[in-house]
């Protein structure tokens, strides 16, 4: 198998005007939750206010004037000019967040056009969902107001269909190679990069674009709301607080995280800047018929897997740490059973802006990479007070992991950032449906 190299990196984050903002507020402690005044415009039919958003203004885009109302669906347009409007034509803002953080991860790269229009460069780039506001709009107007369908507009369907953010990233930079759309619910960023690690591994591509996006939409906090698993009676930046005894749902977040891979010796040779290198990547899933509670022997499984690849010794443990009350526990005891309750740490990224669906892993995972760059692990906001009783299900004659309550590992889990030397670090997603996903990242 070759060996993969991670050799660029991009994204649009959540309260942050580019990467350098989102790593320095990243290691300063800094939350990327905020208030959503749309949401506060919904007053009690919204039980959360708060979300890790993102506007097209923020992040570099506005409405172009095409002359419709407001009740048709918003076309954009790149302000810095990078993407062409015929591109943008076919993409919603998810899709939009994929081609600008795709360009920046090949600058980031340093390849050629030559190599990225070629049948070596393979494209893999996922989402939870999205096109929904875009959809919302274009619905409503048949049905609602009695358009005919000529004058609903041709982009429906390219800006909701699953495929959206490959297919544009991929018409934009004219590859020749694998274009996929890997989805596996919040697992899709981390299954992306994996899967794209795989075509390189096997040989079936030289170098891949990679990762996850979720675009801002008021859709996909509704759908979270009304299960009731987000975050409410929090202040925005005490909100998501993974591991603490007090929490009570995720924040939905919305972003975007694309990374460059190429196999490691054509890289090593032409003087690529190497991010970090995948020692390996396993998937599975939990086999237990629950669409969503999580899976301790589902977990066992996956880092069996993971170590049946490569040597695992992490440094740290990038966790999937939601802020949800099973999702946590389980996660944290799945860890410990595996590495026990001391030399490593866990970095529950999370806590600092949100849980980005789709678009999570791929994020964490340029997390990761900026600890490796850093040296530094990012820290667990918000884990103020931990459980100090067994968890219901550690006493019963089934449970085969830890005997100790969550208080037992205060030690894994940083409440700041902290200094440390840092060489290999294991990303963890999972997802609804029991898909599960781990990574091993280390230095070069």
């Amino acid at each position: 198998m070759n060996k993969v190299a991670i050799v660029g990196m991009d994204g649009v984050f959540p309260h942050c005007k580019d990467m350098q903002e989102f790593e320095e507020k990243l290691f300063s402690n800094q939350s990327l939750i905020r208030n959503w005044d749309l949401v506060a415009s919904y007053d009690k039919k919204i039980r959360t206010k708060v979300a890790g958003y993102a506007t097209p203004e923020e992040t570099g885009f506005q409405k172009f004037s095409n002359g419709l109302p407001d009740e048709y669906p918003m076309d954009l347009e790149d302000i810095s000019g990078q993407i062409p409007n015929v591109n943008l034509a076919t993409s919603d803002l998810g899709s939009a967040w994929a081609m600008k953080a795709s360009l920046g991860a090949i600058k980031d790269a340093g390849w050629t056009k030559e190599e990225i229009e070629s049948e070596e460069t393979g494209v893999v780039i996922g989402t939870g969902s999205g096109g929904q506001e875009g959809t919302r709009k274009v619905w409503n107007l048949f049905f609602e107001h009695g358009k005919k369908t000529r004058a609903l507009g041709s982009s429906n369907v390219s800006r909701s269909m699953i495929y959206r953010d490959a297919a544009n990233v991929s018409c934009l930079i004219k590859n020749k190679g694998v274009c996929e759309a890997i989805g596996s619910a919040c697992a899709t960023g981390l299954g992306s990069i994996g899967y794209a690690y795989r075509l390189i591994a096997f040989g079936l591509q030289d170098r891949v674009i990679a990762g996850g996006t979720e675009g801002t939409a008021l859709e996909t906090l509704i759908g979270f709301d009304a299960m009731q698993v987000l975050s409410t009676k929090f202040s925005p930046e005490e909100s998501s607080r993974p591991y603490d005894k007090d929490r009570n749902g995720f924040v939905c977040s919305f972003g975007c995280g694309i990374v460059a891979l190429e196999n490691y010796d054509q890289a090593k040779a032409r003087g690529a800047n190497i991010l970090g290198v995948i020692d390996g990547y396993f998937n599975n899933s939990d086999g237990d018929g629950d669409m969503f509670a999580p899976s301790f022997d589902g977990q066992q499984r996956l880092w069996t897997g993971l170590k049946k690849q490569t040597y695992i010794n992490p440094d740290v443990v990038k966790a999937h740490g939601t802020s949800t009350a099973t999702g946590d526990v389980v996660e944290l005891f799945s860890i410990a059973a595996q590495l026990g309750k001391d030399g490593y740490h866990v970095s529950a990224p999370k806590s600092q802006f949100g849980h980005m669906l789709g678009a999570a892993g791929a994020v964490e995972v340029i997390v990761s990479l900026l600890m490796l760059k850093k040296q530094m692990v990012s820290p667990c906001l918000n884990s103020d007070n931990l459980k100090t009783e067994l968890e219901s299900f550690q006493t019963k004659d089934d449970w085969q992991g830890p005997k100790e309550p969550l208080a037992a590992y205060r030690n894994l889990l940083p409440q700041l950032a902290l200094a440390k030397p840092i060489n290999q670090i294991v990303c963890l997603n999972y997802g609804f449906g029991g898909t599960n996903s781990a990574m091993a990242i280390s230095k070069d």
